[in-house]
This record gives C-alpha cells, structure tokens and sequence, in this order.
C-alpha cells in the first residue's frame, strides 16, 4: 500500500547535471572532477546522485565513511571513490572487498595497509593527506620521513597528494595563502626525497567558484556547489567563474488549517500569540525532520506562491504558518520550505542566515523520514 508523503524532497536530475557540467567547464578537460558525496550527498541522496554524476561521466567520486563507500559499491556504481576520513582498523578490509581508495593521515596507517595487501597479492593505490594548517587531519611529517614510509610499502600505490583548505571563502586571511604555500614546499621536499603522486588536490568549491588556480592541482573536489551553492565570501574576492543552481525542493503538507482569534496562543510555551484573528496551518515537518529549531518565531515557508512566517516554536513533527492570505490552502496540500514556487524563492543560504547557521547544516539536516523523489 502505497501512502501519500507528508514531507518530501525533489532532486532535480537535470539540475544535477547541469551542476557537474558547469564544474567540468569551470576548471577544464585537464583538471579532474572527484564529487563529493559524503552525508548522504549533503542530504539529496548519495545513490541517486552518484548514478547521475556517473552518467555524466563523473569518474572520482569522494565520501567520508568506508560505509558511505560500500554503499555505493554495493548499488552498482564504478566510479572510482575515495574515502577522506576512515582508515579505521576495523574498516580497513573493506578498501580491498569493495575496491575503494583510502586516504592515509599518517606515514604509521601504510603498515597495516602493506601487510594486507601483500597476503591479498594485489596492490592498493591510495592518497597522503598533508596537514598544511587546518590542524585537522593529515600528517605534519617531514618529506624524509615520508619518503622513507612510502619506499617501505612497496605493494601500496601512492597516487595522490592532498591537503584541505580552512578559509578558503575568506580572501581577507592570508590562510590559505600560507596553506598553498606550505603544501607546495612539502611536495618539492618529496619529490627531491624521491616520492612523488600523479594526483594533486586541494580544492573544494570556493577556490573552484573564484578561479583560485593555484589551488587545484589537477585534481578537485566539490561539495556544495554540486548540489547548487556557493557559500558567501568575504573580502576582496575576483569575480565568480562558476554558475550553479540548487537541485532541491522540500515541501510538506498541510495537515490542519484553522482559524484562531486575537491572543490566541500559538504552539509550545506561547511563544506566539496571534495579534488579530488569524488563519493558521500546520505543516507536517518539525525538528526531526531538519526544519531548525532556530527558526521558532522567525522562519518563513512559501505557500501558495507567496513567502508566509512560521509561528511559534518549531516542534518535533508540526511547524505552524501563517495562513491568513492564503484562503484557497486546505488540509493536504503543499507548502514549500525550500526551493522556488513563481516569484517567491527560500534557498538554504537564506534558510541558514535566518537559522544562524551555514547552508551545509539546512541541506545534510533533511531527515531520513522526508522521503526522496528524483525527477
């Protein structure tokens, strides 16, 4: 039996691969494309999204999670998919079942790697992450040292050198700069040491959007921008050289519609109370669904083409909006959280603002009961 959703998303397919394609002109034919698809691709679905991605002739994809891999792998995919932040022991026979490709943080993670590739009797090509100022992960080894772990694991395929930028949206910080900077001398240190990558990648969406150049090697790796965002600079940017457009629209649906007098008390703790008779509609998506909590008594939604203001306190499962100019609206039609609907547009990036919060948090905070549909 087959049950109408009360909240959902629609994946633009089309949109998708509009995205990659702007991204693949963007940085041109020399410089690889690795999507990134981790968190469930920031919340639209990593299967569907891949499968479109490889249909578009994405060849690289990237996820967090040895899991977020297998799951690709075990849906079909073949791209080639490399896994940036789990080189757990536990998970590590999973880079030889599933032929996924581990990044490595620190030159001790290829020993166990080597001896397990060499009683597979096949070799294991992976990636070197160098801690070039995040101070997250990634090694702060010197070039000798890691040439000398490397030499040492000679059934493991070194193929590419990594690092990940802190600010790169923020061209007021020397950051990334001195990250550019200290990563290139950490390769040339290598490369004189004898060790050496054909892949090279730091970049995420900023530096691809603005034409940071000497921040892509010849390899990228996209977030946001393929699902449709560039988040805000700050500073003296150059002009933008990606175009992208959001992918996805969630909705909700109304579940009661009703009229309320002046003073009426709105939702948990009273925290709005109707200043003249009102009609007030509850849409079914709350906080566990990913609408924020943040948004209680300042969100907005889009309904019947027109932006209206969530009242009250956002709960769990109901967020009530203001109905009062909206008389066709009834019980089971569709409101809008994000997306477009005429002239009236809520994209994360506004979401976010409103909620205090950033663009990534909206999109990866969509639950996994607001069902999915691609079209």
């Amino acid at each position: 039996m087959t049950l109408p959703h009360r909240s959902w998303v629609e994946v633009s397919r089309r949109q998708l691969a509009a995205n990659f394609a702007a991204l693949r002109a963007a940085v041109g034919p020399e410089v690889e494309v690795a999507c990134v698809v981790k968190a469930n691709a920031y919340g639209h679905g990593a299967v569907e999204v891949a499968r479109v991605l490889e249909t578009q002739g994405a060849r690289w994809l990237a996820v967090a999670a040895v899991e977020e891999g297998v799951e690709l792998r075990e849906a079909g995919l073949r791209a080639r998919i490399l896994v940036m932040s789990d080189n757990l022991p536990e998970n590590r026979g999973a880079f030889f079942d599933y032929g996924l490709t581990p990044v490595v943080h620190e030159p001790e993670e290829l020993r166990p790697l080597e001896e397990m590739a060499r009683k597979a009797g096949r070799p294991l090509a992976y990636h070197f992450k160098m801690d070039s100022g995040m101070g997250r992960l990634g090694t702060r080894a010197g070039a000798a040292t890691m040439a000398e772990a490397v030499r040492a694991a000679p059934h493991l395929r070194l193929e590419g050198w990594m690092t990940h930028l802190a600010s790169a949206g923020d061209y007021s910080s020397p950051q990334t700069d001195e990250q550019i900077k200290a990563f290139a001398a950490w390769r040339n240190e290598l490369r004189q040491a004898g060790a050496d990558a054909p892949l090279v990648h730091m970049a995420a969406t900023m530096p691809i959007a603005y034409g940071r150049r000497e921040a892509w090697g010849n390899m990228v790796r996209p977030g946001l921008s393929v699902y449709g965002y560039v988040p805000p600079v700050r500073g003296g940017a150059p002009p933008r050289i990606l175009e992208v457009h959001p992918a996805l629209t969630w909705k909700a649906r109304l579940v009661a519609v009703k009229a309320v007098p002046a003073g009426a008390p709105i939702g948990y703790g009273a925290l709005f109370r109707s200043p003249h008779a009102m009609r007030v509609g509850m849409a079914a998506a709350g906080y566990a669904d990913g609408v924020p909590h943040q948004l209680t008594c300042r969100g907005q939604v889009i309904a019947a083409g027109r932006l209206v203001s969530m009242l009250g306190a956002v709960s769990m499962d109901l967020t009530a909006i203001d109905l009062t100019e909206c008389p066709a609206l009834q019980p089971g039609d569709a409101v809008t959280l994000l997306g477009r609907e005429g002239d009236a547009s809520l994209d994360a990036e506004q979401i976010a603002e409103a909620a205090g919060t950033i663009s990534y948090a909206i999109l990866c905070g969509i639950g996994n009961r607001v069902k999915r549909a691609y079209v």
